[in-house]
């Protein structure tokens, strides 16, 4: 028989420890340059073997090529940390108000179970307006909250902080200077920090300063100048990243570049490998419970594969047929069962939700 891979919870809905929430890794570029291998190696070496990992397309839903965006990552983790032997899935939650929303139950279902969660890419301002307030939002942070590990690059570094730099709204349109809320994930801890990725960035050459992602320093000392005196900025170089540990109470700095923290006027450089405790970006603590993301997890059952992980693509129609299901449209949900089989693997409803396996195990 072959061996069940579950993505059941890993533990249940009214258990959700927050003594032991996992790392956060903040890409400030670099997520899929062969170097970052190391600086992923941190985080992975603490997970269990054959981690799930779910690499979510929100941050770049609005592209057509959104799914090749988050596949290039999923190849990148299966390629290069191949030594832990990561099971990687596409979660197509690009939309609101479509067929590929992040509320949807079937679409984000393995965000509940993933071992790791990644989120880069994108738009800014993009990402924060679909997932504030969405259930793959409350997945998210349920899980890290659990010990999953975030890593979170570019455009989801930008996302998660206190307020959001609209890169491309400035850089590309021309809008006036201004920020955005941002999605807060750290304040919880107590925290309220500005991410800012790219931050040594030097595309623009010697006839334009695009450090500070892409603002320039002239242009970013007057964005600094619109939030609060007290607000603390955290720019991180290319091919550089900082790992947040919430139960060791520190940050690490990783990679070749550096971590800039600016507050009130004082700026503080930190070189690779240097280590700092989380009280340097303010009052931190450890979250207390929270009932809302227990009532989130209650709300999603993951699938079942049997036997070998099946590929993003066939995952991404069992999430769709998933999807009809619930709406009831019976007559997509065959045609997505056929396009399944076509590709050599077969669904199993059961009582816990789909399995899928392959095709030939049913013959």
């Amino acid at each position: 028989m072959s061996p069940v891979t579950s993505y059941q919870l890993p533990v249940t809905h009214h258990q959700l420890p927050v003594t032991n929430p996992g790392c956060v890794l903040l890409f400030g570029s670099g997520e899929t340059a062969p170097g970052s291998t190391a600086v992923y190696e941190a985080v992975f070496r603490r997970l269990p073997s054959s981690p799930l990992v779910a690499v979510l397309e929100t941050p770049a839903g609005f592209q057509p090529n959104s799914a090749a965006v988050a596949e290039q990552v999923a190849a990148f983790i299966r390629h290069h940390l191949r030594n832990h032997r990561p099971r990687t899935m596409v979660v197509p939650a690009r939309k609101r108000n479509t067929s590929f929303g992040p509320d949807d139950p079937a679409i984000i279902a393995p965000v509940a179970a993933a071992d790791v969660l990644f989120l880069g890419p994108g738009s800014p301002t993009y990402a924060v307006r679909q997932l504030r307030d969405s259930l793959a939002w409350q997945l998210v942070q349920a899980r890290q909250r659990q010990g999953a590990v975030l890593i979170l690059a570019s455009a989801a570094t930008i996302a998660v902080s206190a307020f959001a730099l609209p890169v491309y709204e400035i850089y590309k349109v021309g809008a006036d200077l201004h920020w955005q809320p941002g999605l807060g994930l750290l304040a919880p801890y107590g925290l309220a920090p500005v991410f800012v990725p790219h931050w040594n960035n030097r595309e623009g050459g010697a006839g334009l300063d695009t450090s500070c992602c892409f603002m320039g320093r002239e242009r970013f000392a007057a964005l600094q100048a619109l939030l609060p005196p007290e607000t603390l900025f955290v720019g991180i170089d290319e091919h550089t990243a900082l790992l947040i540990e919430p139960v060791a109470g520190q940050a690490q700095v990783l990679g070749a570049g550096h971590v800039t923290l600016l507050q009130g006027g004082r700026e503080e450089v930190l070189a690779a490998g240097a280590a700092f405790p989380l009280s340097r970006l303010g009052p931190f603590h450890l979250p207390e419970p929270d009932p809302a993301l227990m009532a989130a997890l209650a709300t999603v059952a993951p699938f079942r594969t049997v036997g070998p992980t099946p590929p993003p693509a066939v995952l991404e129609l069992v999430t769709a047929r998933e999807t009809a299901r619930q709406r009831r449209d019976w007559a997509t949900a065959d045609a997505l069962r056929a396009q399944i089989r076509a590709q050599g693997w077969t669904v199993r409803d059961t009582p816990a939700g789909p399995e899928v396996l392959p095709a030939e195990s049913q013959d």
